[in-house]
């Protein structure tokens, strides 16, 4: 079972007062879901289920539990990462080359959108 749980609870966008909260994800829906249950987190409580952003919002005391049942922590930017790659790919990869993947995706759309010609809109003869 591969399923990871990130930081994100040490920026402001994890904390709700003083609840923190982190992103669990998984490979699978089947990985996800044994995972949530294995912890005690209701399966209904799902975020985007069945898309490609699927996940689960954790509190910081199921993360610790989480990561004791096997989930790997990673940073809250790889996981960003991992699920750009999964909606570009279909795969969320390996955190280890996520950032760095997401990188050279960023840069080689921008080189594409520079090369690219602009084409006149027609209003260039308008004075």
């Amino acid at each position: 079972m591969t399923v990871y749980v990130d930081d994100m609870y040490r920026y402001p966008v994890g904390q709700f007062g003083r609840m923190k909260m982190s992103h669990l994800i998984a490979d699978t829906t089947d990985e996800l879901i044994a995972m949530v249950r294995e912890i005690g987190v209701n399966p209904k409580w799902i975020q985007h289920a069945g898309t490609r952003d699927e996940h689960f919002d954790i509190a910081i005391s199921k993360r610790a539990a989480a990561i004791t049942a096997g989930a790997i922590p990673i940073t809250y930017r790889e996981c960003g990462a991992m699920n750009k790659r999964r909606r570009v790919t279909g795969a969320l990869g390996s955190p280890a080359d996520a950032v760095e993947w997401l990188e050279k995706f960023i840069a080689t759309r921008r080189e594409s959108r520079i090369a690219a010609p602009i084409e006149p809109s027609g209003s260039e003869d308008i004075l």
